[in-house]
């Protein structure tokens, strides 16, 4: 209850809105999600492992967003996404909720020490989620679409 009353108050401060579903938005967070997957492994090869790991959600994140846009929901707020991930789509958020925990402490702390197959598993976890969202979406049909934007309205309120 706790996690709906947070979107509900997301909703009212126009953080999370519904939108026309954009097939093109989608596409769009495809890519970037791609790219941002690609250049996590290149940093990886670099040694930049901060980064890597940074980018490997970043990568989770934007496959997320298209997700949502496809079903005609804007959320600006991370923690917001994920929960909607599980309350909303019935998936588990335990991959995406790790990454983001991750690429927190790596961003932001410095008292912390990660080796390269951190990092490699982080990419991997990010590989699995992506084929995972990208199965999913690709199996999206108008009807779910409706039922899902229908079942936020409920959760969250239609205004």
């Amino acid at each position: 209850m706790k996690k709906i009353c947070f979107l509900a108050k997301l909703k009212r401060e126009g953080i999370l809105e519904f939108v026309d579903p954009s097939e093109e938005i989608m596409q769009s967070y495809l890519k970037k999600s791609e790219s941002y997957l690609g250049s996590a492994k290149i940093l990886l090869q670099s040694d930049h492992l901060e980064e890597s790991v940074s980018m490997a959600y970043y990568s989770m994140y934007y496959i997320l967003t298209s997700l949502l846009f496809r079903t005609g929901v804007k959320c600006e707020n991370h923690a917001a996404s994920i929960i909607l991930l599980t309350e909303l789509f019935g998936m588990d958020n335990a991959k995406i909720s790790f990454a983001k925990r991750e690429r927190i402490d790596k961003q932001y702390y410095v008292d912390f020490q990660i080796t390269k197959e951190e990092a490699l598993d982080i990419i991997k976890i990010a590989e699995e989620f992506s084929a995972e969202l990208t199965d999913f979406i690709s199996r999206l049909n108008i009807e779910q679409v409706q039922r899902y934007r229908e079942t936020l309205e409920e959760l969250v309120g239609k205004t």
